[in-house]
């Protein structure tokens, strides 16, 4: 007998079976294209961690904007992401276009790349040329329709850019308004941006970027552990396997309510069953699962936010690992790393900032990546047990 294919999918980017705890977004999306010109939905900026899904949700709303009859072109914040635009949006006959790569940093409206010992360049761009692509693409479009650019990796933006895309924005809402239709019957554009928090916020701290600091923000967080324990319930049983309440809310609560561990458990837990040849997920599955989901989301999520920290904020996290509870009082962290307590705030306060630790309570701190602290004792400690 063939095997049921496995409903979960922990890969980048990759739609999964079920979007838990995001509908809000989607339907403010939605919202915005049904409301018409000047909706919050049609300038949309989506944060969120490594692995919480904001690539996920800018296909979904690619998806929902081809459906309503917008032409979609997607690309990454990267060095030439504008001319890139203007290519994708000028050709005739094509639905979308997915374009980049690479981030890259700007500097002084200068767009740039590094990669090795190789410095690329770009000149800044052009806004009258993009604003001309959009207007010519909206030319050829029905009225109530529109063009909508969806920018992942955000992090990367150079300010040229920033500037390129909010006059763009500006200008064609202007000529639409000349139109003297109603908001519904106008052709419009429309920006979805998704990016790392801690790194957007540098950009819409920026002065020339009052563009994206209107944009109606959604930061995406953990999904809730009911939500996460129905949703395997309902997958697995909808994909032709069992799983009783109580291990689903076992595998709930390993997945600490992060939506790329979630994906991972359910995948190993489910090919755990398969290999036995069972029809019901049991508890040796949801361990295996658990198992087996930890070591990839160590590898994919875990080292790239600890090593991707500066040296003073891995030692703070170092001293949070050293509590096996989960919590930390944030005044044993001082004398834990020999520092002053203004060095404490200092870094308390960028963790939070970057959305690695929160407070739980007064003078107390705790990671917000599940697993996190473990991996700093699983991984990084090893050396202090040889």
């Amino acid at each position: 007998m063939a095997k049921t294919p496995n409903p979960f999918k922990p890969t980048a980017g990759k739609v999964p079976p079920v979007l838990i705890g995001r509908q809000d977004v989607l339907d403010g999306f939605e919202s915005g294209l049904a409301d018409g010109a000047g909706a919050p939905g049609r300038l949309m900026l989506i944060t969120g961690q490594r692995g919480f899904g904001k690539t996920v949700m800018l296909s979904e709303i690619r998806s929902i904007a081809e459906r309503e009859g917008w032409f979609v072109v997607a690309d990454n914040a990267s060095v030439g992401m504008c001319d890139r635009l203007v290519r994708a949006i000028r050709p005739r006959g094509m639905r979308m276009r997915e374009v980049g790569i690479a981030p890259s940093v700007g500097v002084a409206g200068l767009a740039t790349a590094t990669l090795g010992g190789m410095t690329l360049e770009a000149p800044p761009v052009d806004a009258r040329t993009l604003r001309d692509a959009v207007t010519e693409r909206l030319e050829k479009m029905p009225r109530g329709k529109g063009v909508l650019i969806a920018i992942d990796e955000t992090q990367g933006v150079s300010m040229g850019d920033v500037v390129a895309l909010a006059e763009t924005f500006q200008h064609v809402q202007a000529d639409q308004d000349q139109t003297g239709l109603p908001d519904a019957q106008k052709k419009g554009i429309a920006f979805v941006f998704a990016g790392l928090p801690s790194l957007v916020d540098d950009i819409l701290n920026n002065k020339v970027s009052t563009f994206l600091q209107r944009a109606e923000r959604h930061t995406l967080a953990e999904v809730p552990l009911v939500e996460t324990r129905d949703a395997y319930v309902d997958v697995v049983e909808s994909s032709g396997k069992a799983i009783d309440d109580e291990l689903a809310l076992r595998a709930a609560k390993a997945a600490g309510g992060h939506p790329y561990m979630i994906q991972l458990i359910g995948y190993h837990m489910w090919r755990s069953a398969d290999r036995r040849g069972s029809k019901v997920i049991d508890s040796v599955d949801v361990d295996a699962g658990v198992r087996d989901a930890l070591h990839a989301f160590y590898e994919a999520v875990c080292a790239p936010t600890y090593y991707g920290l500066r040296s003073p904020q891995r030692l703070f996290l170092e001293a949070m690992a050293r509590d096996n509870e989960g919590v930390t009082r944030v005044a044993d962290i001082g004398a834990r790393v020999e520092r002053t307590d203004s060095w404490v705030h200092k870094y308390r306060a960028s963790l939070i900032r970057e959305r690695v630790i929160e407070a739980a309570g007064y003078g107390l701190a705790r990671c917000c990546i599940p697993h996190l602290c473990e991996y700093i004792r699983d991984e990084v400690f090893w050396h202090e047990r040889e």
